[in-house]
């Protein structure tokens, strides 16, 4: 038997599924997972997928393994093989044991949730023993994984031509002849992962606003699931259409099986992470970049958690009594234009984040093409996505997505409708920590003059930390003796 393009470790859902991708489009793949009696049943399995799945003469391009050493051995060189197990730990395992196996220039590749961090520590430390790591981010899901994933890979430059083929073909398609595939080299070390991490970030985003949407329409002016899925049909046919938009509205359609209610009340209200929100907000803090609305969206899950406190609260926390009297047509309008100018200033923050990590790291990112990435496959999939493309593609060094005319002029024509959404729903008392970020965050960056001059004028009371002044060069460091120099009245 000739030698496999390819070799996949990990057969978890996400693994089974980018092998058959692999194997639909040609190539032949090599398979091992630790527990062999896993590779076994996915193998006998494949006869038995539904059509479409495992397309005519695919099933013959996969073989498995059961030893580590008869997996390596079965593939071409340069071997290229492609890790799908948890992040963390496991990955670090498997490596290890690959190494003793692989020849120097062999190229591994980690398509997991990892930490960019984790990325840039086995960049460095497998090119320092000889050979090419690729961290790439796959987002899209199970079905992504098999339909085509927006892929984002990065790691060792030489190693790109050698996986261009595979993962290009099986990536998600987008453009007017759906050919343009959502995979492209990111850049070195941890970039790839990197790109993915904000990628869920941003995800964290979108979705906290979707469900802060709901609620202002469900428990603040009242309407029904059925009046929700219309709302959500006729968004998704105008520049909020997306994936996440598409999916919300098909929610409110599915009934319990059991009591016949509709489905998402029957929800438990607490949400949970794997922890690429929270790696975006952290790293955010270190770059000192205001990543705020995804981190309010990061805060927002860790409060749904705290359900058994929540609710002794309600008891004995009161807040406004008001009811929505307005035209509900109209704010459900007005409600649109909010959700469509905070979604903007997510992804504005997400960039800035982008730009700030590139400077760090000394990654030249190209973030028009990083638009075109996400603009299918995955679960940020949108129809502006091509708007930010078009942003950068006019001016690749675009500092705030905000200063782009589309997207200004997109705000300004947002911005009454937005305040009025943010400030009935404090009237009313519900909570909109994703709105009411994206407002405050825009606001601030629109200002030349924040409070700052007292903040650091407390600083250098209190600590001696100095400040500069607005009437002398900057980087001019100066200390006031403010207890002598104080009046008291």
């Amino acid at each position: 038997m000739s030698k496999h393009d390819i070799g996949l470790i990990g057969l978890a859902v996400m693994g089974q599924n980018l092998v058959m991708n692999m194997a639909n489009k040609g190539f032949s793949v090599g398979v091992y997972n630790r527990t062999t009696e896993t590779t076994h049943e996915f193998l006998q399995g494949l006869g038995s997928r539904p059509a479409g799945v495992v397309e005519p003469g695919a099933a013959d391009r996969i073989q498995g393994y059961d030893t580590l050493q008869d997996f390596v051995s079965s593939l071409a060189a340069p071997r290229r093989v492609m890790i799908m197990v948890k992040a963390g730990s496991p990955v670090d395992a498997v490596i290890d044991q690959l190494k003793p196996l692989l020849a120097k220039g062999d190229i591994i590749i980690d398509g997991g949730n990892a930490d960019y961090v984790d990325t840039n520590r086995r960049h460095k430390q497998l090119a320092a023993e000889g050979f090419r790591f690729i961290g790439t981010g796959v987002s899209g899901g199970e079905e992504g994984a098999l339909k085509g994933p927006s892929i984002m890979p990065g790691g060792h430059p030489e190693a790109w031509p050698f996986v261009k083929d595979v993962f290009q073909k099986i990536s998600a398609k987008v453009g007017p002849n759906n050919d343009i595939p959502c995979c492209d080299w990111v850049g070195e070390a941890g970039a790839g992962h990197y790109v993915k991490m904000v990628h869920n970030g941003i995800e964290y985003g979108d979705m906290q606003l979707i469900c802060e949407a709901y609620y202002i329409l469900k428990y603040g002016v009242g309407l029904t699931n059925a009046e929700l899925y219309e709302v959500f049909r006729e968004w998704n046919e105008g520049e909020l259409e997306s994936y996440l938009i598409e999916i919300t509205r098909d929610i409110f359609t599915v009934k319990d099986k059991e009591t016949g209610a509709d489905l998402v009340d029957l929800i438990l209200d607490t949400a949970g992470q794997k922890g690429t929100g929270k790696w975006m907000s952290q790293h955010a803090l270190d770059l000192g970049v205001p990543t705020t609305l995804i981190t309010e969206a990061v805060f927002a899950r860790c409060l749904s958690a705290q359900k058994d406190a929540r609710v002794r609260a309600e008891a004995v926390l009161k807040g406004p009594d008001a009811k929505f009297t307005g035209d509900r047509s109209q704010f459900v309008s007005d409600v649109r234009q909010a959700l469509y100018a905070s979604k903007l200033c997510s992804y504005a923050q997400g960039y800035v984040q982008l730009d700030a990590a590139a400077k760090e790291f000394g990654w030249q990112l190209q973030n028009g093409p990083i638009a075109l990435l996400w603009r299918g496959g995955c679960i940020i999939r949108s129809r502006f996505l091509e708007d930010i493309k078009q942003a950068f593609d006019k001016n690749p060094t675009l500092e705030n997505l905000l200063l782009d005319d589309f997207f200004r002029s997109a705000i300004e024509q947002a911005q009454p409708a937005w305040r009025r959404v943010v400030s009935t729903a404090i009237q009313l008392g519900l909570p909109v920590p994703g709105f009411s970020a994206a407002l405050t965050y825009y606001d601030g960056y629109r200002r030349g003059r924040l409070p700052a001059n007292l903040l650091q004028a407390q600083r250098d009371y209190f600590g001696a930390h100095t400040y500069e002044r607005v009437d002398k060069a900057r980087g001019e460091k100066f200390h006031t003796d403010w207890i002598r120099e104080r009046r008291l009245s």
